[in-house]
């Protein structure tokens, strides 16, 4: 097999992690569907159906979103930078291999740090955190965006899978689509990195978890709370948004 540039090695094993499977289950399929050589104008002309089917259709019952997320990838339509640094330092994850996890998205502009407000950031760090563990398993663009009717709710479905939100600010028009999507939005008043902050998380996971939190580690993981949250003496009028100094 001819041997694939360093740009393209990256966007398969980003697609292969949106797929949770290993770059070398993922490459076979590409060939299945495109022939060899793999180039840059076949991955950016595969389509849905194409991957669906691959191998007689080894990818049929995975999620269309999921399917849709790796896509971007191959086609170099994700809105990320490959060559993110923040990119090389993402783990593998499966469902289930962090019990009592939660799910975090840390919206950010550079590096692993937290330095964006929800509406405005150029990324978001997906990390799942348990107790005993903090791990960045995704690092989302926001690049679609600019085609999006309704960027809020764009946005709060970019991220619809985590249980929280850290982010320098949330504006009251994101609350109702962060709402909606069952995340909590927590607000931090100072730039620090990502794993700085989620200490936080990891030590409230392990020690005391508020009710709201508990309920969100409870049970499968598409299980979301539904209950409104009450805004704190510190957050703006109309938000419920957790402020953190």
């Amino acid at each position: 097999m001819a041997k694939l540039s360093h740009a393209l090695a990256l966007r398969i094993g980003l697609a292969a992690r949106a797929l949770q499977i290993p770059p070398a289950r993922l490459v076979p399929l590409l060939i299945d569907v495109l022939k060899m050589p793999l180039t840059d104008q076949k991955l950016k002309a595969l389509t849905l159906r194409q991957l669906r089917s691959a191998r007689r259709g080894e990818l049929g019952r995975v999620r269309r979103r999921v399917l849709e997320e790796a896509l971007a990838f191959l086609g170099d339509r994700a809105g990320v930078d490959i060559l993110d640094t923040a990119i090389s330092t993402v783990e593998f994850y499966r469902d289930g291999d962090l019990p009592g996890s939660v799910r975090v998205a840390v919206a950010s502009n550079e590096g692993l740090m937290l330095d964006g407000d929800f509406g405005t950031c150029l990324r978001y760090l997906v990390y799942q955190v348990s107790s005993e563990e903090i791990r960045l398993i995704e690092v989302r663009g926001t690049g679609g965006e600019k085609a999006a009717g309704n960027r809020p709710v764009w946005r709060a479905e970019r991220i619809g899978d985590c249980q929280l939100l850290l982010a320098r600010s949330v504006g009251n028009r994101a609350m109702a689509p962060l709402v909606h999507q069952g995340i909590y939005p927590v607000t931090y008043l100072k730039t620090m990195t990502a794993p700085v902050a989620l200490y936080a998380v990891r030590q409230m996971l392990r020690d005391n978890p508020p009710p709201w939190l508990a309920k969100a580690m409870g049970g499968e993981m598409s299980q979301r709370m539904t209950e409104s949250v009450q805004a704190a003496p510190s957050a703006r009028r109309g938000s419920a948004v957790l402020s953190v100094s």
